[in-house]
């Protein structure tokens, strides 16, 4: 599992899920809202497996 997912983008995932999750617990946007999960934890990992079939990459590759 290589990376793919890199800096402005992990954060702006980990930031989006935070907020996900906290409306969802807050009950402003319903059980929907924890779906935020999804975009916390490829964040903090790194790796998106829906960038794979697409080759699609938004971290620095070494040389």
């Amino acid at each position: 599992m290589q990376a793919n997912v890199g800096g402005i983008d992990r954060i702006l995932r980990i930031v989006v899920g935070i907020v996900l999750i906290a409306l969802a617990a807050s009950g402003s946007v319903g059980a929907w809202g924890y779906i935020g999960v999804v975009p916390l934890l490829t964040g903090l990992v790194g790796w998106c497996p829906a960038y794979l079939p697409f080759g699609f990459k938004t971290c620095k590759t070494h040389s």
